[in-house]
């Protein structure tokens, strides 16, 4: 019996749940590395940062808190907050008709003229909401209220806000957004998994105790393979998706041997090791419903990205995208062309090389339905050795074969995913992605309710379980020979190691609560020392090395110092 692979599962699983202790999982030095700069030093980010007000106040989480407890200063602003915080429910996702009534009386108290909670700017838009509501209770009622409010908020206020001690903390957590990322940055943990140039493991980050996945791209691998415009496409496309549907790019950094990605750490798993070791392969019609309603989702709501591979896992039931290093940006409109792939799961038009748009997607979707329903993929049994020829000779040549795990309803929309013409394939026609949603299949699915994540899932995995292979059974990759790193590698990583990125960071410090810990003021919302710009900032802490040496020295000088005065004396 090895205990290894067990101790593994312990350590990892006691490091997500916070390890027990009052830190949730922080370093002893959390404060140190978090500590702020003195106000001074933030004088030139001050300088050159983007002052846009969208930016600063609404997108980014951090910019947006320390802007609204700057407007609560202010009742005049304060009641804008409110009112934006009362159409924020309905703005978001469509709900049902009395949902909407009541969100819209509540709005109705910040535009009415009796009411204290009045505001101004948003009185001409009171009796439009009322029609709009008649008319369709949809996201759009409010968004001329919302985006009059905004305006005004962008301007004299902003202004003013710039001037403030809450504008200058946003600074001071801008510069610490800003520090170097190292693995010294992170706790390592158990080996999850393989990507296609080396380990994905799971990671802490000292400072705050939030786990991530860290997707290691081994430097050597990458070049022999030359897989540099791969690596940075994936890295440059998570940098930008900023959805749920898309696991989140919090840190890329290097380290001597691998480049690193940092991403959400999914604690379900993938979704193909629920398929295949979860008991008999396969789900049940509802799974398989849940997790293809989801995918068609995905579709739609990142329509400009197209995802020659798929690769889903599982976070508190509902499934994202973690594997970009296939996707490709396709403008609107245009075809793009490119021979790439997962065997097996290539459209007939992309092993034929024509030029395509969605329609690989929407193969892929079927490809996903029959293998989630019949614990097998269409064109190759599970572990079948069989060569690429063969496979995509099938694909383009053979139908897929049922058998009675399938409903009417699934064979149907298998049959008209997997067409091989993609003129003639569901979802490739002028309905899109609505004739999908269209198809009885998902006739007891409300994607309203599904698109904004409030429909239970039918599976929740358990957070104290580690879905995934034991870390003997994972295959280790064979060392690399033969090839040399230069300078001209050198530019690439640059380009790559970026440190944080902004958004996924700022959350991190408000969902472990180290924003609320560290964003303190002065008395009766005074500025504190490090917020003041007259007091000049405290010296550097010395390591305990530093002062033990530094005690050493001086406990010699007087030692030698008193010995060399005796023996002038004498």
């Amino acid at each position: 019996f090895n205990v290894f692979p067990l101790v593994c599962v312990c350590v990892c699983v006691r490091a997500a749940t916070g390890g027990g202790g009052k830190r949730k999982g922080r370093s002893k030095k959390w404060k140190e590395i978090l500590r702020f700069p003195h106000i001074s030093q933030c004088a030139e980010l001050g300088k050159i940062i983007e002052r846009d007000y969208a930016s600063i106040c609404d997108k980014q989480p951090i910019g947006r808190l320390l802007f609204r407890l700057y407007c609560e200063t202010k009742p005049n602003l304060q009641r804008c907050i409110q009112l934006l915080d009362a159409t924020c429910c309905l703005h978001q996702e469509v709900m049902d008709l009395c949902v909407s009534v009541y969100i819209c009386d509540g709005v109705c108290l910040h535009v009415l003229m009796q009411s204290p909670q009045r505001v101004d700017i948003a009185e001409d838009f009171a009796e439009q909401c009322r029609e709009n509501l008649e008319l369709s209770p949809c996201k759009e009622i409010f968004s001329d209220c919302r985006k009059a409010v905004h305006e005004y908020l962008s301007g004299a206020p902003y202004s003013d806000y710039q001037n403030s001690m809450y504008f200058d903390r946003f600074l001071q957590w801008k510069m610490l957004e800003r520090q170097p990322i190292t693995k010294d940055t992170f706790r390592q943990y158990r080996v999850l998994g393989k990507g296609g140039f080396g380990e994905v493991c799971a990671c802490q980050v000292r400072a705050t105790g939030k786990m991530y996945a860290c997707k290691k791209l081994e430097k050597k691998r990458i070049k022999k393979r030359k897989g540099e415009s791969m690596a940075l496409n994936e890295k440059q496309i998570l940098e930008k998706v900023n959805s749920r549907f898309v696991v989140s790019l919090a840190y890329a950094y290097e380290t001597k041997d691998a480049l690193c990605l940092v991403l959400t750490i999914m604690n379900g798993g993938d979704l193909k090791f629920h398929i295949y070791n979860m008991g008999t392969p396969g789900f049940d019609k509802d799974r398989v419903q849940f997790y293809a309603q989801s995918q068609t989702n995905m579709y739609m709501n990142l329509t400009m990205l197209f995802f020659h591979s798929v690769c889903g896992r599982l976070m508190t039931g509902h499934i994202r995208i973690s594997d970009l290093g296939l996707a490709i940006k396709v403008p609107e409109g245009e075809l793009i062309r490119g021979r790439v792939g997962t065997v097996g799961y290539m459209a007939p038009e992309v092993i034929n090389n024509e030029k395509y748009a969605m329609s690989p997607d929407w193969w892929g979707l079927g490809c996903l339905v029959y293998e989630m329903t019949a614990g097998r993929s269409p064109f190759r049994a599970r572990k079948e050795r069989v060569k690429r020829e063969e496979v995509e000779r099938r694909v383009q040549e053979e139908e897929e074969e049922y058998n009675d795990k399938f409903t009417e309803d699934a064979k149907a929309i298998c049959r008209m995913l997997l067409t091989k013409d993609p003129k003639q394939r569901l979802g490739c026609n002028a309905d899109g992605a609505a004739g999908v949603k269209a198809h009885s299949f998902f006739k007891n699915i409300n994607f309203k309710r599904m698109e904004a994540g409030i429909v239970d899932p039918p599976f929740v995995p358990d957070p104290r379980a580690v879905y995934c292979k034991d870390v003997l059974d994972i295959e280790q990759f064979s060392t690399v020979k033969g090839v040399n790193l230069d300078q001209t590698d050198n530019d690439f990583y640059s380009k790559f190691a970026t440190g944080c990125v902004p958004i996924p960071w700022q959350n991190e410090m408000i969902e472990t609560e180290c924003f609320r810990d560290l964003n303190v003021f002065g008395p009766q919302g005074t500025r504190p020392p490090d917020l003041d710009w007259n007091q000049p900032p405290e010296p550097p802490r010395r390591s305990l090395l530093d002062r033990i040496f530094r005690r050493h020295v001086s406990g010699c000088e007087r030692t030698y110092g008193g010995g060399s005065r005796r023996a002038r004396s004498n």
